[in-house]
C-alpha cells in the first residue's frame, strides 16, 4: 500500500472517531472517574482527558506538558497502589474509551488498543481467528498494564508470558526539549528503538511514557494468515474443583496440603514436563471468609487427561487426613475462560477496597513458612471479607526465555499472591496490618521481603507494594527494584534516562534513571 493511501486510511479512521472528551471538577461525570478498581485510592486531578486514538493521546499529554502538569495515564484503572490517584496528580490521561482488537494486515500482526480489557482482548482474538495471547484471568484489567508488566495466565506453562509474543509498542515519549511524539518501538534486532520495545517486556507501565497501542504476533510465525500467528488454545479443558473446610484442616493438613502443591510444582514446571499442560491454584482463604480451594485444568484433548488430572489429585491429598469435595467437568475453551475468571470489576460493579503482595518461588515454601501461613489464616482476632493466600502454578515456558531477553525476570515455578478486599473505609487499618504482617511473618529470615534466594527469585511488579520500598516493612538490605526485576533494573534505567529524561513519568515505584 502506497504512504498517502495509508494516510488517507488513517485519517478517515480518525474522522470517525469521536473528539477527546475532557472532564473537570463541576462535570457530572468527573466522581465517577476519580473512582477505579481500589477504592482507598481516589483521585482528584484538575481535569481527567477521555483519548479515543494514539493522536489525542499526543494532544493532552503535549498540551499537560506545556502546562506544566503532572499527568498520568491508565488503562482501566486496576492499579492497587496510588499510582494513578496520588493527590498530586492534576491530570488523568484515560485510555479506556481506546478498547479495539484487530488485525493490522501492514504489520502482519494483532493490534491490542492499551484500554481493551483482558476479557475483550480474549473474547475478541478468539472469536475472530481462533487465537489467543497467554494472558490473566482478571477479566476487567486492562492490556496497557497488564501486558507491560509481563503478563501471565492459565496458558502461561504451555505458551509463555503476553510479552514473548509481543512484537511492537507504541508509545507516546516526551524527550529532553519537552518534545512530545509518538513511537513504535518493535522487536525486530535492526529496530533503532528496540530498547523501548524490551523496556515494555515486563519494565511495567507508567514508566517511560503512554502506550497506546500493542502489536502482538508469535516469535518465528509466519505466512499471512492471522490464525496462524498467534497460538491456538485448546477446544476445551477438563477442569478440576476440590475444597477443604477449615474444620477438618489441623496445621499439620495444611502444612502437607500446601507442601504437596508446592512440590508437584517444583518437579513438573520445567518446559519439557510431560505435565507442563496442567495449570493450577490453590487459594487459602481465611477462616473466616472461606476454605481452601483448588481449581485445576488441562487441555480435554490432552493425552490420558482424566488419568493425569486422577494423579495431580492423588499427589494433592497424600498424607492429608481431611477428605475434600471434588467436582469435575469439561468446559468449551471460552466457557471456561469464563467460568475460571475473576469477572471484572471497577467503579460500577463493587466498592472494593484491597491491598495485595506477591512473592515469586522458585522452591516450595519450608514447612516453617507454611505453619506460619495457617497461624495467619486461623486467626481468631481478625475476620476478613476476602482474605488470602493464593498459590499459582507458573514456569514451563516461562522458564524457556533467558531472563536478559526481556525485561521481566524468569526462573519461578510458582506465584504466591497474597489479597485482602474490604469495603468500609474505618477498616484500612486493620485490613491492611493483617496482610503486612503476614507477607513480613512470611519472609521473616530475609527481612519481610522475598530476596531472592534458593526459595524467592522476587516479587511481581503488576502487583505492586509500596512496601517493598518502606524500610518498616523491608528491613533486608535489598532495595525494592531489585526484587521486581533482579538484574534487568540497570537496563531499565539505561532507557528510561534515555526516553523520558524529564521523568514526566512516573509514580511511587517507577524506574529512576541515574543522576
Amino acid at each position: 500500500m502506497r504512504s498517502d493511501s495509508r494516510d488517507e486510511k488513517a485519517a478517515s479512521i480518525l474522522r470517525a472517531l469521536p473528539d477527546p472528551v475532557t472532564v473537570r471538577p463541576d462535570d457530572i461525570r468527573y466522581e465517577n472517574l476519580c473512582r477505579a478498581y481500589n477504592y482507598r485510592f481516589v483521585a482528584r486531578p484538575d481535569y481527567f482527558q477521555l483519548a479515543h486514538s494514539p493522536q489525542q493521546v499526543e494532544s493532552a499529554v503535549r498540551a499537560a506538558v506545556a502546562a506544566g502538569k503532572r499527568i498520568v495515564a491508565r488503562s482501566r484503572g486496576h492499579c492497587g497502589e496510588d499510582f494513578v490517584a496520588s493527590p498530586d496528580v492534576e491530570v488523568v490521561l484515560d485510555l479506556s474509551p481506546m478498547s479495539r482488537v484487530g488485525f493490522d494486515p501492514e504489520r502482519g500482526a494483532f493490534v491490542v488498543e492499551a484500554g481493551a480489557s483482558v476479557g475483550r482482548m480474549v473474547r475478541e482474538l478468539f472469536h475472530g481467528w481462533g487465537v489467543t495471547v497467554p494472558c490473566g484471568f482478571c477479566m476487567g484489567v486492562g492490556a496497557g498494564g497488564h501486558i507491560s508488566g509481563g503478563g501471565y495466565g492459565p496458558m502461561s506453562r504451555r505458551m509463555g508470558l503476553s510479552v514473548d509474543h509481543l512484537d511492537a509498542v507504541e508509545v507516546v515519549v516526551v524527550d529532553g526539549n519537552g518534545t512530545v511524539s509518538t513511537v513504535v518501538a518493535s522487536r525486530a534486532e535492526n529496530d533503532p528503538n528496540r530498547d523501548l520495545w524490551w523496556a515494555h517486556t515486563g519494565g511495567g507501565g507508567g514508566n517511560f511514557g503512554v502506550i497506546t497501542r500493542y502489536w502482538m504476533r508469535s516469535p518465528g510465525a509466519s505466512g499471512t494468515d492471522p490464525a496462524g500467528l498467534l497460538p491456538r488454545p485448546p477446544g476445551a479443558l477438563h477442569i478440576a474443583e476440590a475444597s477443604w473446610s477449615w474444620e477438618d484442616l489441623a496445621e499439620a493438613d495444611f502444612v502437607r496440603l500446601t507442601g504437596n502443591f508446592l512440590d508437584w510444582q517444583a518437579r513438573n514446571s520445567a518446559p519439557d514436563s510431560p505435565d507442563v499442560d496442567l495449570y493450577a491454584t490453590l487459594n487459602c482463604l481465611h477462616r473466616s471468609a472461606g476454605n481452601v480451594g483448588l481449581q485445576a485444568h488441562l487441555p480435554e484433548d490432552a493425552p490420558h487427561a482424566s488419568a493425569r488430572m486422577d494423579a495431580f489429585l492423588h499427589a494433592l491429598r497424600s498424607g492429608v487426613r481431611a477428605a475434600p469435595a471434588v467436582s469435575r467437568q469439561s468446559l468449551p475453551w471460552l466457557a471456561a475462560t469464563q467460568y475460571l475468571a475473576v469477572p471484572d470489576t471497577g467503579p460500577s460493579a463493587i466498592a472494593l477496597r484491597c491491598k495485595v503482595k506477591s512473592a515469586d518461588l522458585c522452591a516450595p515454601h519450608t514447612p516453617e513458612q507454611l505453619a506460619t501461613a495457617h497461624r495467619h489464616l486461623t486467626r481468631d482476632d481478625y475476620r476478613g471479607g476476602y482474605a488470602s493466600l493464593e498459590y499459582i502454578a507458573y514456569g514451563g515456558e516461562v522458564n524457556a526465555v533467558p531472563t536478559g531477553a526481556t525485561a521481566v525476570a524468569r526462573g519461578a515455578l510458582t506465584k504466591s499472591f497474597y489479597m485482602v478486599t474490604w469495603k468500609d473505609p474505618a477498616d484500612d487499618e486493620r485490613q491492611v496490618r493483617w496482610i503486612r504482617e503476614f507477607y513480613r511473618d512470611m519472609h521473616a529470615s530475609t527481612g519481610g521481603v522475598p530476596v531472592p534466594n534458593d526459595v524467592t527469585t522476587g516479587a511481581y511488579i503488576n502487583y505492586a507494594d509500596v512496601d517493598l520500598a518502606d524500610p518498616e516493612w523491608n528491613s533486608s538490605e535489598v532495595p525494592w527494584h531489585a526484587l521486581y526485576y533482579g538484574a534487568n533494573y540497570p537496563k531499565l534505567q539505561e532507557v528510561k534516562a534515555k526516553w523520558d529524561p524529564l521523568n514526566v513519568f512516573h509514580h511511587a515505584l517507577s524506574v529512576v534513571a541515574e543522576p
